[in-house]
């Protein structure tokens, strides 16, 4: 479906400054917006409802490179407290 709509400039400002924060196109941030405002509405209210959303959205998992997320976290841990500080 496609839709004509006239925004305000500042809005539209606005919608473009934040999606290019992003690198995505205007029309794909609207959309990505546009969609999830039901979970913004109604949000999870348990840990089993988080973790479906997050399954659902594909978060979970989206990191196949990452055998095992332990030995991960500690790896990021010990970069950032022995990282060059400028």
């Amino acid at each position: 479906m496609t839709i004509r709509l006239e925004l305000p400039p500042e809005l539209e400002n606005a919608l473009f400054t934040e999606a290019a924060k992003l690198n995505l196109p205007l029309p794909e941030y609207i959309l990505r917006l546009l969609s999830t405002r039901q979970i913004l509405n109604n949000p999870p209210k348990t840990g089993a409802e988080l973790v479906a959303y997050w399954q659902n959205e594909g978060i979970i998992n989206s990191r196949p490179d990452i055998t095992d997320s332990q030995a991960h976290a500690r790896n990021l841990r010990h970069q950032a407290e022995t990282r060059e500080r400028t």
